[in-house]
């Protein structure tokens, strides 16, 4: 088979790098954004039942951090195809070694970047340009009720957004700074 994904392994257990080979001539390119078959050694069973596309207008707005409590926890996928994000995962599962450790990367159109962020994780990103478009594809559907959030600016996480924050929405905002009472989730 043609592998269309290098998967890079980031220093949080779990959190993959996927870098897609784009095929192309000088009409253009073709982009392989998910394939269940080279990537089912990250699904671990799960199937894609959902997917979310968004835009973010203005550069230095963050989004997240967010994540859902079992059992509808999710695997996401995260690509950028208009822009420049830092995007960031959080690990929060509590019997992690690297519990509340984050890593980002730059995703953008142009360097053809996903990032695989499995369950036990809280995502986020900061935009790095005007007008950033990203897709997501989720192994569960949204349910409100089992949305949690961590305050993207929580001194204790200490995330080194590239840029100063312009931008956060009323909601993640709102979400709370994590305190000694906070015990993470079980994927």
């Amino acid at each position: 088979m043609n592998q269309r994904f290098d998967l890079i392994d980031t220093i949080l257990t779990g959190l993959k790098l996927l870098q897609r080979k784009p095929i192309g001539d000088n009409r253009g390119y073709l982009d392989r954004m998910f394939c269940t078959e080279e990537l089912e050694p990250l699904l671990a069973g799960q199937s894609i039942v959902q997917v979310n596309h968004t835009l973010t207008a203005a550069c230095g707005t963050v989004r997240g951090l967010h994540f859902q409590y079992p059992p509808h926890a999710e695997t996401k996928f995260v690509s950028c195809l208009r822009g420049e994000v830092f995007d960031v995962a959080v690990d929060l599962r509590r019997d992690s070694p690297t519990f509340l450790r984050w890593h980002g990367e730059i995703l953008s159109a142009d360097n053809h970047r996903t990032l695989m962020i499995p369950k036990g994780y809280a995502h986020g990103f900061q935009t790095l340009s005007d007008n950033c478009e990203m897709l997501y594809f989720h192994t569960a559907a949204y349910h409100a009720e089992s949305e949690g959030g961590l305050h993207p600016l929580d001194a204790r996480l200490d995330i080194a957004w590239p840029l100063t924050v312009k931008a956060l929405s009323l909601r993640d905002s709102s979400h709370p700074l994590i305190n000694n009472d906070f015990l993470g989730v079980s994927p």
